[in-house]
């Protein structure tokens, strides 16, 4: 098939790299067609294995208990592998199992890989699944030790007997060149022709699965670098790995420059909800304080619902905050680190001196040490760093945002940093200045319009209306 492959296979604690173990491992080195060494050995994990891997696996704890540990056979392991093309099926987890563990004994491991899965879709394109079991059964192969090692490498090895046998030597050399030639790095499901239409333009990109949901959804200045960036680098982030197993389909939308990519990547996901995303998931119940102006009512602080703030007086607030505890707890940390008075801030009921003048870590306006007025200011200065920013224009201002290369052009339009939407051309401004859009304040958006007007004046294309 190749000058020099190593067929691989491995039986690990979970599915998971970064904190799984390898618990066996074997192999059957090959040069030209013939076969050279063939090895194979338990390993200690150094965790537990789980009764279902066990029942999986037939692999216990009692038969690892003196096997060696990975660090032990890493050397002899590196010899086998040493100017090969490592061969698995589904290359992508055992190739992340092993990267992870090398590294762990402080070698980086560089490695040409070749995935069988990928291989038996080229060679037989009309079948649906190429799993190892559907390959067994496509080929009436017969496996003794089905989920051990050396079992599951000898029906490779009887895979690409059987290819050499219906389809002739040179096909599958052929088509195994082709595939290490090509992306080596997309999942198997993903088409390697793909590559060479994945723009290297700002956007959005947008994961699939076996539903018309979205995976995830990213944006980049260029997307086919992040797109592929996911999957080179998936034996270091489980997150990655796992949509690397799930990915059936990618799709992208090109846009005028990063910021659209920001702005819409933050709207499709408030819209798709991906399971892989967190961050830019709309927020329900944020909240924030608002400082009473007369220093003479009580409680000086109110916490409130943003949603139910009008967008025009998000500068009399402080803070955003996921939840009424983090807010809370934010509040008294606040407190503490200026010796305010928790009970004039609501955090503390009673009368009299607060508990926290007792320990001298209040100043004592609630026992009249301190006016009321000195207080306030001291409380209004502790908060002035999360205090939100007023909105600096008069009215709605638009962003204008363009690419020299993929002639895209977007014009975004902003008031009181709410959203409001984007057009590509003039035709369209009349009627999205003039359509009353609902004023809900996103934290996301917030930070992305601060960003960007944040940047020198010469590197944003800013119109006020």
């Amino acid at each position: 098939m190749l000058p020099s492959y190593v067929l691989l296979d491995l039986e690990t604690t979970g599915a998971t790299p970064l904190k799984d173990r390898i618990t066996e491992i074997a192999l059957i080195k090959y040069e030209g067609n013939q076969e050279v060494a063939r090895w194979q050995t338990l390993v200690n994990p150094e965790v537990p294995i789980s009764s279902f891997i066990q029942q999986l696996t037939g692999i216990n704890n009692e038969m690892v208990a003196n096997a060696p540990t990975f660090k032990q056979i890493a050397g002899e392991l590196l010899d086998y592998l040493k100017d090969s093309v490592l061969c698995a099926h589904n290359v992508r987890f055992d190739h992340g199992f092993l990267k992870n563990e090398f590294k762990r004994v402080g070698i980086d491991l560089r490695q040409k890989v070749l995935c069988t899965v990928k291989l038996s879709r080229k060679l037989y394109p009309q079948h649906q699944s190429h799993g190892l079991d559907a390959i067994i059964a496509r080929h009436a192969l017969v496996c003794e030790s089905r989920h051990r090692a050396m079992g599951d490498v000898e029906m490779m090895v009887g895979f690409l007997t059987a290819a050499n046998q219906e389809l002739g030597s040179v096909a599958v050399r052929h088509a195994a060149e082709a595939l290490l030639k090509g992306s080596k790095s997309l999942p198997p499901h993903i088409d390697a022709n793909l590559v060479d239409s994945l723009p290297e333009s700002p956007g959005v990109y947008l994961f699939y699965g076996d539903t018309s949901l979205p995976l995830y959804i990213g944006k980049s200045v260029n997307i086919r670098e992040r797109v592929l960036s996911h999957f080179s680098s998936d034996h270091a982030s489980t997150k990655e790995m796992r949509i690397s197993q799930e990915i059936k389909h990618i799709e992208w939308i090109e846009t005028a420059g990063e910021f659209s990519a920001l702005l819409l990547e933050s709207k499709l996901v408030k819209a798709h909800q991906p399971i892989y995303n967190r961050q830019l998931r709309r927020e329900r119940q944020l909240c924030s304080w608002r400082i009473a102006e007369d220093h003479t009512q009580l409680p000086l602080v109110t916490l409130v619902q943003l949603d139910e703030v009008e967008p025009v007086n998000l500068g009399q607030l402080f803070g955003t905050f996921k939840s009424k505890r983090q807010a809370i707890e934010v509040l008294r940390k606040i407190a503490e680190t200026h010796q305010l008075c928790p009970r004039l801030l609501g955090l503390e009921s009673g009368k009299g001196a607060c508990f926290a003048y007792q320990l001298k870590r209040c100043r004592g306006v609630c026992a009249d040490k301190e006016t009321s007025a000195l207080h306030f200011l001291r409380l209004r200065q502790a908060m002035t760093a999360h205090q939100l920013k007023t909105w600096p224009f008069k009215g709605k201002i638009g962003i204008h945002e363009t690419h020299r290369f993929n002639d895209k052009s977007a014009l975004h339009l902003f008031e009181h940093w709410i959203y409001l939407g984007s057009v590509e051309d003039a035709s369209a401004l009349d009627e999205i200045t003039t359509t009353k859009s609902e004023m809900v304040f996103e934290l996301d958006t917030y930070k992305l319009l601060l960003k960007e007007l944040n940047k020198p004046k010469s590197r944003v294309n800013l119109i006020e209306f």
